[in-house]
């Protein structure tokens, strides 16, 4: 008998999250599942969950919520000798992870995607020894982001970042930051630096073109010290899908990275708040199966499984 484990965070999707649950557990019965249905109420609930889930050898994990949720949920895989398969019901604001793979951001669509037979085995990144699903960011810009209010989130989406963002260029300087990766080492003023795994960011599906969830690598971006006309420009780079070509931008791939600062420099990982720097970036290729819709488009997505 095959066994799911369903985790909700009950805040999700503006507390809709439960009305879909029982959608999810009729759809996992008709496919022979016996179903375990785990809320959370506070920090960590979501990992603690998804690591009884693979210690009683569970073949499905199911994360309902957004990209907080699916942060903590991915966390109980870690260092775990059985891993379910991963099954994504985004409910949160911007969904990044999910945008990448190609689930509908619909929670009725992405249900019916638990029933495809397509899998796909995505990379996941790790800081300071824990899993991260998505991006990591640093630098003045990045500590904003983590003040984005879920008021905020709710109202303007993907927006409520960008508006925040360009209010802190304005107002705030850079941190001085050194990236070491490979070989080489930048160390300069910067407003923010970005390690993402997906060709999704913040909601913006072309910050990262190149990036495939099955690549083995951190695709890395360095703001240099931008000015308002730059910033201006390398928002239009960023819509257009070649922000990695912006002048003021060092883009490069790597498997290993650290970032340190002799400031005070907070993170934001998977859209919240994480630890100070200095951190070192590493990733786990193919690490966890997910499961996809049927037909995935080949953007960002990486070669189908």
């Amino acid at each position: 008998m095959k066994k799911a484990m369903i985790i909700v965070n009950p805040s999700s999707g503006k507390e809709e999250s439960l009305q879909h649950v029982r959608n999810v557990e009729e759809t996992l019965r008709d496919q022979g599942y016996v179903v375990t249905v785990k809320e959370t109420e506070k920090e960590l609930d979501a990992t603690r969950f998804c690591v009884n889930a693979c210690e009683e050898a569970c073949d499905l994990v199911v994360s309902i919520g957004g990209d907080g949720t699916l942060h903590e949920t991915i966390n109980g895989f870690m260092d775990q000798d059985h891993r379910p398969r991963l099954g994504i019901i985004p409910l949160g604001t911007v969904n990044d992870f999910a945008r990448a793979l190609q689930i509908p951001l619909s929670p009725e669509l992405a249900i019916r995607t638990l029933t495809s037979a397509r899998v796909k085995n995505v990379d996941m990144g790790l800081l300071n020894g824990r899993m991260f699903v998505n991006v990591v960011a640093t630098g003045s810009l990045a500590e904003s982001l983590s003040a984005v209010s879920s008021d905020d989130k709710s109202m303007f989406g993907t927006f409520a970042y960008f508006k925040e963002g360009m209010k802190e260029l304005i107002s705030h300087p850079a941190h001085s930051l050194i990236v070491r990766y490979d070989d080489k080492t930048w160390e300069g003023e910067s407003p923010l630096f970005l390690a993402t795994l997906t060709n999704s960011v913040g909601g913006f599906e072309k910050l990262a073109p190149d990036a495939a969830v099955d690549d083995g690598l951190l695709h890395c971006f360095i703001f240099k010290n931008l000015n308002i006309l730059n910033t201006v420009t390398a928002s239009i780079s960023l819509f257009l899908g070649n922000l990695k070509d912006h002048s003021d931008i060092v883009y490069f791939t790597a498997k290993h990275v650290s970032v340190s600062s002799a400031e005070p420099v907070s993170t934001n990982v998977d859209g919240e708040e994480g630890p100070s720097l200095p951190i070192e970036l590493g990733i786990l290729p193919r690490h966890i199966e997910v499961i996809v819709p049927e037909e995935v488009r080949s953007c960002g997505a990486g070669p189908q499984a």
